[in-house]
């Protein structure tokens, strides 16, 4: 099973290995924790000055996590991992249902980050594992 939620994540996981690859060849550091590729540092620093970002600290591309710095990798990691089980589930059509239900959203008035299934599931990920005591998961590196 394992194998085919791989294979079904892969066209992310190469967009977010090559940015992975150009942050480690710029300066920042990479590393593989619990089957999943984190990288922070060098050009990711930018990542809350990129447009439409919003000011975002990490983003999730299939099995890639990539973070401002090591510090945000950390406080990020519960919320991250969710993102990467969901491409898990959807594969090809994470991209698409996240904006589609993005845009619906704003369509309705309402706020196309925070009142986001896919962001809501990561948030309430995140206030299960505070509520079970679980913070060695989030903790940096």
């Amino acid at each position: 099973m394992r194998i085919l939620r791989l294979l079904w994540a892969l066209p992310y996981t190469l967009v977010g290995l090559v940015v992975a690859g150009v942050a480690r060849a710029s300066g920042g550091t990479t590393q593989l924790r619990d089957g999943v590729v984190e990288a922070w540092g060098g050009p990711l620093k930018a990542l809350p000055r990129l447009p439409l970002a919003g000011g975002i600290g990490a983003i999730t591309f299939g099995h890639v996590v990539l973070a401002t710095h090591e510090k945000q990798m950390g406080w990020s990691r519960i919320h991250e991992r969710a993102h990467v089980r969901q491409y898990e589930r959807w594969g090809l059509l994470f991209g698409p249902a996240y904006l589609l239900n993005a845009l619906l959203i704003r369509l309705r008035g309402g706020d196309p980050y925070t009142d986001n299934r896919f962001e809501r599931e990561a948030r309430e990920a995140e206030a299960k594992a505070k509520k079970d005591g679980s913070p060695a998961k989030a903790g940096p590196g």
